[in-house]
């Protein structure tokens, strides 16, 4: 393939045309891939040469496929020029040509960027009435254009037009849905989304429940979030323990210590095996609260279930002895574990979001961010975060 040039179009033009006539009289089977030729001249900002180059291949006799056409087509969308666009989306359209579905939502985003949501309506329209066997992919690409945009009153409509002419979703349309309800509606919209998929009998997989929960997380609807998580069913196996761990993040917002521990009983009768974000929810409860007992406890069960602990279960322990203004007896705490082990984060981010980041973890994050290179081990991260404190002279530390 040859270099564009940089100068005018017309020169530009010149060149790219007297190349590819010395390549077809060279050899007749040898042809330029014109749209990944467009697609060049576009990502160049250069949508007048692409039409020139298209007219003079067909002047010549080459042959101009849907790929082609659907290329320039998009070549004038990228640019702004939307009025060519349309031209070249109806040549389409009255041709025996069939829009490949990658193209359409190309074509979708760039009406997207710049807010012609009106045109992706007209473009489904046309689509119903001359390709309706597209229709299906049709709709769940809408929905997810719109959805994405946070244009919900358009993929409200998309999905009631879609109803009406029988079409249903599958589970991960309505997950997807379900979503951008959490991210874009209030909670009373994504409540209703929720109800109206729970009677069609679609199941609530891990992307809508994280949405679902990230929203009332956001509210600080802890109970709402309770009783959501429970609607959908605590002893569903197919996404592991995120539903009890929400439920017990949910307790541990506010500190209902009594209710955390019974729930975590449920969990494990109901034969949920605890993992690493179960037991960080707890230890940052038991540390905020300074509740040595049920945090060594808590820590010996971790050992017994073979769950290592990570950055966010060290800085329990370090900022629960800290913050009480009893570092001297931190070294105890600590001798049961392995502060020889690489430092790591894998507690749920969702955490975060509700019992944020303690003291130690934020600093000791500074560190993993920026020196990556260093091979931070937990008793390296703990010694430099006590020099950093200046608390030295208060702690006994002999490692």
């Amino acid at each position: 393939m040859f270099s564009l040039c940089s100068s005018s179009s017309w020169v530009c033009c010149t060149q790219i045309l007297r190349h590819w006539k010395e390549q077809v009289s060279v050899d007749q089977k040898t042809s330029i891939d014109c749209a990944a030729l467009i697609q060049t001249l576009s990502r160049k900002n250069l949508p007048h040469v692409a039409e020139e180059i298209l007219f003079e291949m067909r002047s010549e006799g080459f042959p101009i496929d849907s790929l082609a056409l659907s290329a320039l087509m998009l070549c004038y969308a990228d640019n702004g020029l939307f009025p060519e666009a349309h031209a070249i989306w109806d040549e389409i359209l009255n041709s025996s040509f069939v829009p490949n579905i990658q193209t359409v939502s190309q074509l979708f985003d760039a009406y997207g960027r710049m807010g012609q949501f009106d045109e992706v309506i007209r473009i489904m329209r046309q689509l119903s009435m001359r390709h309706s066997s597209l229709l299906p992919e049709i709709y769940v690409l809408a929905l997810s254009f719109f959805g994405k945009q946070g244009q919900l009153e358009m993929m409200e409509s998309t999905l009631r037009d879609m109803t009406s002419r029988g079409f249903s979703m599958n589970s991960a349309t309505a997950n997807a849905v379900l979503t951008y309800y959490s991210f874009f509606g209030s909670v009373a919209e994504m409540e209703s989304a929720y109800a109206r998929f729970k009677r069609s009998r679609i199941l609530i997989e891990e992307e809508g429940i994280r949405a679902v929960s990230i929203a009332y997380i956001k509210k600080k609807k802890f109970y709402s979030l309770g009783e959501f998580l429970r609607d959908v069913g605590l002893r569903r196996r197919n996404v592991g323990n995120l539903l009890w761990n929400l439920l017990l993040l949910s307790y541990a917002a506010n500190f209902k210590m009594k209710s955390l521990q019974r729930e975590f009983l449920k969990m494990v009768e109901s034969g949920f095996n605890p993992d690493l974000t179960t037991f960080n929810i707890r230890a940052l409860a038991f540390s905020k609260m300074s509740l040595f007992w049920d945090l060594h406890v808590s820590l010996e069960h971790m050992k017994h279930e073979k769950v290592v602990p990570d950055l966010v279960t060290y800085g329990c322990v370090v900022d629960a002895y800290l913050d009480r203004g009893v570092g001297m007896n931190l070294d105890f705490a600590l001798s049961k574990m392995n502060v020889h082990d690489s430092a790591r984060v894998a507690t749920d981010p969702l955490v975060f979001e509700v019992l944020g980041k303690g003291d130690f973890h934020s600093s000791s994050e500074a560190f993993l961010e920026f020196k990556r290179w260093k091979n931070w081990t937990y008793k390296k991260l703990i010694a430099t975060y006590l020099k950093k404190k200046n608390r030295s002279s208060q702690i006994f530390w002999n490692y």
